[in-house]
């Protein structure tokens, strides 16, 4: 395919045509407006084009085909412009010269098309190259993000507790964590969703985790604080009193207030935040304190047929430096469970794209029953919603169980 501008040199245009015809090739020709479209034009092994064109609409035209998958030979011929032909050589082109002699111009562009190849296979073998080198780390950091999710699962007489995560990508923002706090006294669980998903959401993914923990193990009560000091937080227990303060409350608040400093004076500009539930349990009452920080509301399921949801006692972590959070209380008496989640579950898509939807999740969740059975039936149910749909957004889901006396 020949592509000349309407005041390109037509007698160098009409005698390489001829030249080619007589050599049997096909020829056709076209504007290079046409060609840097989306224009029908049939898939040409050898674009000439002339170098009146200029460089900048060569390399649109070039770039428009390599888009489309479609790579032909792509060569400069000169009109009455020398130095035209000469910046295109130099923008990287092949190029014809006059006379266009007939052998003489199938062995050039012979040698053009095999340049040509040449280069075409050297850059997809640098792509592929590239291309396995990147798997390779991303890989190298799902293995290190898979590091840090727990390994097992803290012990505790009388309740059960099972954790999920299925990332949609190699990598993923969301996490979730378990460990236990003052010498095995209480156990903290945090499940969390750093804003957007990738290589991006998963570093700031680690740094909040790592602050998180550190924060809370090596947090001290406050002076007089104790277990049998009463304080004033959201929810009531079961016979309407307020709870007793938790040996965690202090750990669970200076790790989520401190993360959220550091996070919104030193990372603001990179504009990641996280979502997250933080609970601190004693085991011995059943009485949960937590902070929800922008979280989609956890599930308490209790045993008499109930259905509890715990909203948002504060902003998502790392928006705001000053952002404040208040303590939130529920009981967990024997035969309940609660049910903590990422808005991958509630957002996942099918091919209509309908949400799954938390009215359905509670429908899914039914009555409370083991902690691991939990998180199977919510899963199966979504992966049924969805279908052959592509998973949209990771998805993490942690179940917690008093079992029944």
């Amino acid at each position: 395919m020949i592509a000349e501008t309407a005041d390109a040199a037509s007698e160098a245009v009409i005698e390489l045509d001829g030249a080619l015809r007589k050599e049997g090739f096909e020829v056709r020709h076209a504007a290079p407006d046409d060609l840097s479209t989306h224009h029908a034009w049939p898939h040409p092994d050898l674009l000439l084009v002339s170098a009146s064109v200029g460089l900048h609409r060569m390399a649109l035209v070039s770039r428009r085909f390599v888009v489309e998958g479609r790579t032909p030979t792509i060569v400069a011929f000169p009109g009455e412009d020398l130095a035209a032909l000469e910046e295109c050589v130099r923008g990287g082109f092949d190029y014809l010269t006059r006379p266009f002699l007939p052998s003489l111009l199938r062995s050039r562009v012979n040698s053009c098309w095999e340049r040509w190849q040449l280069s075409s296979t050297v850059e997809e073998m640098a792509a592929l190259a590239s291309l396995r080198e990147y798997e390779r780390e991303l890989s190298i950091a799902r293995e290190i993000q898979a590091g840090f999710l727990p390994e097992s699962m803290p012990a505790m007489d009388g309740w059960e507790i099972a954790a999920s995560f299925r990332p949609a990508r190699q990598v993923a923002g969301d996490f979730y964590d378990i460990f236990t706090l003052v010498n095995g006294r209480r156990v903290a669980f945090v499940v969390a969703d750093v804003c957007d998903k990738g290589v991006g959401a998963a570093l700031f993914m680690a740094l909040i985790r790592t602050l998180l923990r550190h924060t809370a193990e090596h947090t001290g009560l406050a002076q007089g604080v104790s277990d049998d000091l009463a304080v004033a937080v959201n929810g009531a227990s079961n016979d309407g009193t307020l709870p007793l303060l938790s040996l965690g409350a202090g750990p669970l608040i200076q790790a989520v207030v401190g993360t959220n400093q550091y996070m919104a004076r030193n990372h603001l500009k990179q504009g990641y935040f996280a979502t997250m539930f933080f609970g601190v349990l004693n085991p011995r009452s059943g009485d949960l304190l937590y902070i929800n920080g922008g979280h989609n509301p956890p599930i308490v399921m209790h045993a008499d047929g109930r259905r509890t949801m715990l909203p948002p006692t504060g902003p998502a972590v790392g928006m705001l430096a000053d952002s404040s959070y208040t303590l939130g209380h529920v009981h967990l008496a024997p035969g309940d469970s609660l049910f903590a989640y990422t808005d991958g579950v509630v957002e996942a898509r099918n091919l209509e794209h309908r949400l799954f939807g938390t009215d359905r999740l509670i429908e899914t969740l039914g009555g409370a029953g083991p902690a691991a059975g939990l998180l199977d039936t919510v899963d199966h149910a979504v992966r049924r919603f969805v279908g052959t749909a592509e998973q949209s957004d990771d998805i993490t889901t942690l179940a917690l169980r008093r079992i029944p006396l």
